[in-house]
């Protein structure tokens, strides 16, 4: 999740993110009418498409200040909704005050619906750097519920990952049999960002071992130091299995033309790598937190967000999979 200005996103966060409902089981609210929407006319920011084969509905999921909200859609055309699925309960992490969700993907394994939420606070860290971002308690979590409509339970009060990192957007990965969080160490701990990984239990009730780094941010050919933070971002992994057996992670942080979505690619099919970096984005016209899905057809798709401002919106893109590597092939604009 981020603004192509560092500082304008923290002023948002400061002064848009309302207070904390109360704690407890939070049921779908449906803040919808029964109209149909186009594609084009939703904006949402962060944005997950989970197709649910067995109910042939594609849910669009996105953040809504402390709140979860989806649409539902059976051709990616029109979509309904949204429902609020999820809300923060006041509570959720103990002592800590949330103050915003970011980032919220669905995931449909072993049966049940998990939830993977960014959760953000302005709780300050022990170690502060002079004329630096402030390093506050931020970090993924995993919920779970038995329907994707809620409600949605956290396994704890804090972070899935280890609370002292501040870790964003993390995504789910099986490998050899084994659930994987795939997330982003955040760059205002460590200036650099990172995409790493690390073990989860079957059921996803918590992280196991250590953490493994995968690649950082400036291992992206395209991307560029920021010019008011001097910091490399990374943002949004996702992962997908090419035909050829390698393993795609397309990832977001910032190029010459705005927020980007690049391609990693591990050719032993495996997370631990080694990762090479495509030259060219798959996408740098400002916009990203890219996603990836098949529709129901067997057509793989991207959705990221763009422009990256409070204009953003969904857009869609088809892709064809070479076995080597990704390419857009055009925009699906539900028409």
């Amino acid at each position: 999740m981020r603004f192509t200005n560092c500082r304008v996103a923290w002023t948002l966060l400061l002064l848009g993110l309302g207070a904390t409902p109360t704690c407890g089981q939070q049921p779908t609210v449906r803040d919808d009418s029964e109209e149909a929407i186009p594609l084009t006319e939703i904006r949402m920011r962060d944005v997950c498409i989970l197709p649910d084969v067995d109910t042939q509905t594609y849910y669009m999921v996105g953040p809504d200040r402390n709140s979860v909200r989806i649409y539902t859609s059976a051709d990616l055309r029109t979509w309904r909704g949204p429902q609020t699925v999820f809300r923060t309960p006041e509570n959720i992490w103990g002592d800590i005050p949330v103050v915003g969700i970011w980032a919220p993907e669905m995931h449909k394994y072993r049966g049940k619906y998990f939830l993977f939420l960014t959760f953000n606070t302005r709780h300050l860290l022990a170690e502060q750097w002079p004329n630096w971002r402030p390093r506050v308690t931020r970090g993924s979590q995993i919920l779970v519920s038995d329907a994707p409509t809620g409600p949605f339970t956290p396994f704890a009060n804090r972070s899935t990952l280890p609370p002292e990192l501040m870790t964003l957007d993390a995504t789910l990965w099986e490998e050899d049999g084994k659930p994987y969080m795939v997330y982003c160490h955040e760059w205002v701990q460590i200036s650099n960002g990172t995409v790493e990984c690390l073990a989860l239990t079957d059921d996803l009730s918590a992280a196991t071992g250590e953490p493994r780094l995968l690649f950082r941010g400036s291992d992206g050919p395209w991307a560029v130091i920021s010019a008011t933070e001097g910091c490399f971002v990374t943002d949004g992994p996702y992962l997908r299995r090419s035909k050829s057996g390698a393993l795609f992670m397309v990832w977001s942080g910032f190029g010459k033309g705005g927020y980007t979505v690049g391609l990693a690619i591990s050719d032993s099919g495996k997370l631990a790598g080694p990762w090479r970096q495509q030259a060219e984005p798959l996408y740098q016209q400002d916009g990203g937190h890219a996603m990836l899905f098949e529709t129901f057809e067997g057509k793989v798709m991207m959705v990221l967000h763009s422009p990256n401002d409070r204009a953003a919106r969904p857009r869609v893109f088809e892709l064809e999979d070479t076995g080597k590597t990704l390419k857009v092939v055009g925009e699906f604009t539900g028409k």
